[in-house]
């Protein structure tokens, strides 16, 4: 059963130890609820309105629960029956009316009012103030030079609502250990960080397939295997919530990917991978490939989301690219070369690739050859209809092929956002709104349109999260004003 903490107050101003307090109460149990005082109930007047009171409240991230109340904390306590109301320190020595009303059932008084080092740099829920750093002056002229018009945007979008898509590819679970830097430790040159909170997304093949479904596709099927381990069970728990059917294969030999980092104010301090590089078995790979093509006549686009963990080896690549030819479903794939070393060149025959530049580099071994030379490169050796190199804070460079030189397309789009608030992400966006736009009629030069303003706006956001369509759209409204 869980554990309900109830905390009650007037808050009539939101102060550090406010939140402090609000912290340590969600450490004692498993929900917060907090009942705020109406103004009704107050014994001298507020300077603040009471709907005001509780959304200060509601904002702070420990708060499960808020609400307005004119009871008293022990009819409170009779109505909810807590595990445990917790009250500041500086009540323990006061005489307390709620004791009697949590020894009726047993329930637990606790005083405490959190640790005065405490940074509130992320106390509060993080708002989605998205868009406050775009700059569409260079977008703007690439929509004129390419002829696009906001209508046939939105008629884009109208389209993607009948597709249906596969994933296959490696399910991460990302977390963010968000602290305070404390200072350098005395025994070494290190730092070192009081942990605070830890929130915790879906990423890899899992964000993909929750970006398509967000920005408008019809059904998402997501194709991946996972460990046996109290990870897989987040992601099977969770997946459901991006509205995304899926079919998670269990691998006893390896641990579902947890990437984990530790931050400090907005800079991230320390990155953490816990993952297997070895391939699935051929027992696995038969599984995977047997769930996909038990689908395929039903679906409109398949999409590879590698990041080379092993759920992708070629063998399985190329008996879904072969079925996939076969069924009139377009593909698109992107291979994640980081902390591990991938080859985007390996898929074939695809709609789209979405490499970044150190990811072509490394496929065709080339550090030398400028972009050009390397997106034709790359289309000789991989035959894809188009070419999306990812440049972090330069942007993307769009290659279309041509049968000859004089018939290549070469253009690029420069990044939106200037001040991105977490870069992670910004890739599977742009594969996940491009690829769905391109598969729902739009041109690649409208498809890459959409898919900038959506990196743009995903990289606003603080962790893996869908991104919303209403939010696309409006920014996309707005790139036109």
């Amino acid at each position: 059963m869980a554990k309900n903490i109830l905390v009650t107050g007037n808050f009539d101003f939101l102060h550090p130890g406010h939140v402090r307090l609000l912290k340590f109460a969600k450490e004692c149990g498993d929900h917060l609820f907090v009942a705020v005082n109406s103004d009704k109930a107050m014994a001298v007047k507020s300077q603040t309105d009471e709907r005001h009171r509780l959304e200060m409240v509601r904002s702070i991230q420990y708060v499960d629960e808020a609400f307005l109340t004119d009871l008293s904390p022990a009819h409170l306590i009779s109505i909810h029956r807590p595990f445990a109301v917790v009250k500041g320190k500086e009540f323990e020595d006061k005489e307390n009316p709620e004791l009697q009303a949590l020894r009726k059932y047993g329930g637990k008084l606790i005083f405490g009012s959190g640790e005065f080092d405490f940074s509130s740099q992320y106390s509060i829920k993080p708002t989605q103030n998205i868009g406050s750093n775009f700059d569409f002056s260079e977008l703007k002229w690439f929509a004129k030079r390419r002829q696009i018009k906001l209508s046939d945007l939105l008629t884009t979008f109208k389209r993607m609502s009948k597709l249906n898509v596969a994933v296959v590819g490696e399910v991460i679970v990302d977390e963010y250990v968000q602290g305070k830097a404390v200072g350098l430790s005395q025994e070494d040159p290190t730092i070192v960080m009081t942990p605070n909170h830890t929130d915790t997304f879906l990423g890899g093949a899992a964000i993909t397939a929750g970006h398509i479904k967000s920005i408008g596709a019809n059904e998402v099927t997501l194709f991946s295997v996972v460990g046996a381990d109290a990870k897989s069970e987040y992601v099977k728990s969770n997946i459901a919530k991006y509205d995304v059917s899926s079919v998670l294969l269990e691998d006893v030999s390896r641990p579902t990917p947890l990437k984990t980092r530790y931050r400090a104010d907005t800079k991230t301090l320390l990155r953490v991978n816990q993952v297997r590089h070895h391939k699935i078995s051929e027992e696995l790979q038969q599984q995977l490939f047997e769930g996909i093509s038990q689908i395929l006549d039903k679906v409109d686009l398949l999409i590879f989301s590698d990041f080379n963990y092993g759920v992708l080896p070629q063998s399985l690549v190329n008996k879904i690219t072969k079925a996939c030819i076969e069924n009139g479903v377009r593909l698109v794939a992107d291979s994640q070369t980081s902390s591990q070393v991938g080859d985007i060149s390996r898929y074939r025959d695809t709609l789209l690739i979405t490499p970044t530049e150190k990811e072509v580099r490394v496929a065709l071994n080339n550090p030398d050859d400028g972009l050009v030379i390397l997106a034709k490169k790359l289309c000789e050796k991989s035959n894809p209809e188009n070419l999306v190199i990812t440049l972090a804070e330069e942007g993307v460079f769009i290659h279309i092929p041509g049968e000859l030189p004089t018939q290549w397309q070469n253009d690029r789009i420069p990044a939106i956002n200037k001040n991105a608030a977490d870069p992670a992400g910004a890739g599977d966006c742009f594969l996940a709104a491009s690829s769905l736009a391109m598969s729902a009629g739009a041109s690649a030069w409208e498809a890459f349109y959409i898919a900038s303003v959506a990196s743009a706006c995903q990289v606003d956001i603080l962790g893996n999260k869908p991104l919303e369509q209403s939010i696309l759209l409006q920014s996309i409204r707005e790139s036109f004003e």
